[in-house]
């Protein structure tokens, strides 16, 4: 959990982070499937946001916390008139894990998206933790 309430991990050390695709234990990345989908503007957009998070340590102010879910934060991407979420959550401070993308429709997260990502970061630490 972040030092502040509604700030990232690592945001008072103002640390650099690496940001990770989730992966299953099979090998997919179900970030990269959602990313080959999108027009190529917005995947360089995407990407674009990705380094400005590992290599600007001012890059924290793309995470929104989101409320009650399993310390998960959402980075908004936004290219012309389409806007991707892609839900997160943090290894330590220093490393972003990227659960799920999707395109913003609503003003609200879909459920099943939340669900998604908590299963996946659970999964991760999980696989983590036993080696």
């Amino acid at each position: 959990m972040g030092l502040q309430k509604g700030y990232p991990p690592g945001y008072l050390s103002r640390m650099k982070r690496t940001v990770l695709l989730y992966e299953t234990e099979s090998g997919a990345r179900p970030v990269s499937k959602f990313l080959r989908k999108q027009t190529m503007q917005i995947r360089d957009a995407t990407i674009a946001g990705f380094k400005h998070i590992e290599n600007d340590t001012g890059a924290d102010h793309l995470f929104k916390k989101m409320a009650n879910t399993d310390d998960l934060w959402e980075i908004q991407i936004k290219y012309d008139k389409n806007i991707s979420r892609l839900l997160c959550f943090f290894d330590g401070a220093a490393i972003v894990v990227v659960a799920s993308g999707f395109q913003k429709k609503t003003q609200k997260t879909p459920p099943q998206e939340i669900r998604t990502a908590e299963a996946r970061k659970k999964d991760y630490f999980r696989r983590k933790n036993n080696g």
